[in-house]
């Protein structure tokens, strides 16, 4: 079973690669969805455990389903 740091981590990176994918700057999107920036760099960091409405919000707000965002490979 995997650990709660390894999944927050991993799931920070797939946010990250997404949202550098569409070229959006973390600002913009941390903008958008209505979070601030501080917070929405500790979540890419994998500093926070977030909520599935906040994953959501961000899949929502990259265009993509949760199951694309929630979709990675543990290192």
């Amino acid at each position: 079973m995997i650990d709660k740091k390894s999944l927050q981590i991993a799931i920070g990176k797939r946010i990250r690669e997404l949202r550098e994918e569409r070229n959006i700057p973390q600002q913009v999107l941390a903008n958008t969805c209505n979070f601030e920036k501080s917070n929405f760099s500790r979540l890419e960091a994998g500093g926070t455990n977030p909520t599935i409405y906040t994953l959501s919000i961000i899949a929502d707000r990259l265009k993509v389903n949760l199951n694309e965002l929630t979709t990675f490979k543990i290192d």
